[in-house]
């Protein structure tokens, strides 16, 4: 959508979108390049914001991150046995007690979230949580899992993202054997 569409403005018909309750991926495209022009658009509701000019491919790419993060299948609230992450309000829990996520942490968990019982390599977490490509020798996915399993088992709870070794990890109900 551009923001600056004749009769209702973008920014309106994304709110006005979302109101209803579709999930349709929006992207803003638009020559408003202010940080704020920015934030409000993405505060409407759309799921990225791309100012003009820009490249074709610059527009691909972000075309397809949006198509690779859930599309029509994002729903507002994530929920995994007795963990909730509400996507809106950027807040997390589990068994009731609210976790203080860093953003990429609240990122790792979404991205686990979207995808339960599927093994995601490191590899993928890079492209999709970072956006970026990094070495693959990097430990940085394996800090953050770290990071998000201390504060998912901090209550207690038993470990629900496990390691798949040399491969990655898969978010899944404990198994009561564990001990975990």
């Amino acid at each position: 959508l551009d923001v600056m569409l004749p009769r209702i403005d973008g920014l309106q018909l994304t709110s006005q979108i979302r109101r209803e309750g579709h999930s349709t991926p929006i992207l803003l495209l638009t020559a408003k390049d202010t940080p704020e022009d920015i934030v409000r658009g993405l505060d409407a509701g759309a799921d990225d914001y791309l100012t003009k000019p820009f490249r074709f491919d610059v527009l691909s790419a972000r075309l397809r991150a949006l198509t690779r993060r859930g599309g029509a299948r994002r729903t507002e609230v994530l929920r995994f046995g007795d963990i909730e992450l509400d996507r809106l309000a950027h807040k997390a829990r589990r068994a009731k007690r609210d976790l203080t996520l860093t953003p990429r942490e609240f990122g790792l968990l979404e991205y686990f979230l979207l995808n339960p019982g599927r093994v995601v390599r490191r590899t993928e977490l890079l492209e999709r949580v970072w956006e970026m490509l990094f070495d693959p020798g990097t430990n940085v996915v394996n800090v953050h899992v770290a990071n998000l399993r201390a504060m998912l088992e901090r209550g207690g709870e038993p470990r629900v993202i496990q390691t798949v070794r040399g491969v990655g990890y898969v978010l899944r109900e404990p198994d009561p054997g564990d001990g975990l």
